[in-house]
């Protein structure tokens, strides 16, 4: 079923309906990719700035996981300004500032500097990578909005591909601050797109006080609610076991394949081949099969997947092609076919703060993300195995919170609608 924007939000775009249709997901996917770009265009890199910077493996890690907690410890904050101020100025000055960051690390000449704008990076990429989720729900409903949302994630997937084998060309054109050079660019691009093509989703009327009071409120009201978490601990978990490769990327090619700088394209073109197939399928879902119906499935295929990963794993072909990436590129599909309901679902628990239920559901799921690359990563990258095994485990949690979500929220509910709230349920 096509998609057709609404005729105001065409209207305040200054596009035909059709065209918005064509533009808008575009836009939002390639804010969204901000953050696999800034987690993975740098890893081809890593052996170079660590002999320039005079560092080890186990601390350029830190180039990662300093990204990714700061990005997390400042994702509660863009959402409920976003609720306040609106969208597009949040959206706007996270890009800009991002584009500064990296100039920053570009000029970087040692590890504490370039982990300094590495930590701007992640406190400022949120204005567009968490903002641009609510978007889609503030224009769009039902399975209209899974739809939209499926289509992004689908965009958005190739991120992850193309980042790394972009950073190993840059590297052979220039030395490694050309990666960060190359962000820069790409966030001084959204904001002109996003300046130009974005118009503001979320009136007047529907706003917030900007006053700290309502916005700590608002992330009070959420991060309080069980059946809150429930759910973002589904998605974020099973997520993990997908972003556990991703995070280990380069032990993972490099030490554990034992293959080189330009050889990124061998784990993640698999990798995200699943994100788009998994994507692609809760796109024609929408509207055919209930939302519960299908998370509930995809989880269940994420984590077949992931002990067939195991089993895999404890062959003496482990190490080889295709055996290594055949895994986690099952994974992605199951997760990416569940991620997209698993948002709106969020999204709607609390429609007057969307913007704070996104912002908490990234928190903790790039929390999360940040404790795997710098805490768990160095404990499982022994071997394949162990990364494997690993993984399943991140994606039995995510399976278990839904589960448990399942039982306390029996009644079957629409793609899109709301969930009953149960408001003796809190922390």
């Amino acid at each position: 079923m096509p998609l057709s924007a609404p005729a105001s939000f065409a209207g305040k775009s200054r596009m035909s309906p059709q065209t918005a249709m064509i533009v808008v997901p575009l836009l939002l996917a390639g804010l969204s990719m901000l953050g696999p770009f800034s987690i993975d265009t740098p890893f081809p890199a890593f052996k170079k700035m660590g002999a320039d910077l005079d560092v080890g493996t186990d601390q350029m890690q830190l180039v990662v996981s300093a990204y990714l907690l700061s990005f997390g410890l400042m994702s509660p904050f863009h959402g409920p300004l976003s609720d306040a101020i609106g969208r597009r100025p949040v959206i706007l000055g996270g890009c800009a500032v991002f584009a500064v960051a990296s100039i920053g690390c570009a000029f970087s000449t040692s590890l504490p500097m370039l982990l300094c704008f590495r930590v701007l990076q992640g406190l400022s990429a949120g204005g567009g990578v968490i903002v641009s989720r609510t978007v889609i729900r503030d224009v769009f409903e039902g399975p209209q909005a899974q739809r939209l949302m499926s289509r992004v994630m689908m965009i958005f997937g190739v991120a992850p591909a193309v980042a790394p084998i972009i950073g190993g060309f840059l590297l052979q054109v220039g030395p490694w601050p050309v990666i960060f050079w190359f962000l820069a660019g790409v966030g001084l691009l959204l904001v002109a797109l996003v300046a130009v093509a974005l118009p503001e989703t979320h009136p007047v009327e529907r706003r917030t006080p900007l006053a700290v009071g309502p916005l700590l409120g608002s992330l009070g009201e959420v991060s309080r609610s069980v059946r809150f978490h429930r759910v973002a601990w589904a998605a974020a978990l099973s997520f993990g076991g997908q972003f556990l490769y991703i995070g280990s990327a380069p032990i993972f090619v490099i030490d554990l394949l034992g293959m080189g700088e330009l050889d990124f394209w061998v784990f993640f073109i698999p990798m995200i081949a699943g994100v788009m197939i998994g994507a692609f399928i809760s796109g024609r879902a929408a509207g055919r099969v209930s939302g519960r119906s299908l998370v509930t499935w995809s989880l269940l295929f994420a984590f077949g997947a992931a002990v067939l990963n195991v089993v895999l794993a404890l062959l003496p072909t482990a190490a080889e092609l295709p055996y290594a990436v055949i895994g986690p590129g099952l994974i992605a599909v199951g997760t990416a076919a569940a991620y997209p309901t698993l948002q709106l679902v969020l999204l709607d628990m609390f429609p007057r703060s969307r913007g704070a239920s996104v912002s908490m559901f990234t928190f903790f799921a790039l929390l999360l993300n940040g404790i795997t690359a710098a805490v768990v990563a160095p404990w499982v990258t022994h071997s394949v195995f162990t990364l494997a095994l690993g993984s399943a485990v991140l994606v039995l949690g995510g399976l278990l919170s839904w589960v448990w979500h399942l039982r306390r929220v029996p009644v079957p509910v629409p793609v899109g609608a709301p969930e009953p709230i149960e408001p003796t349920e809190s922390l």
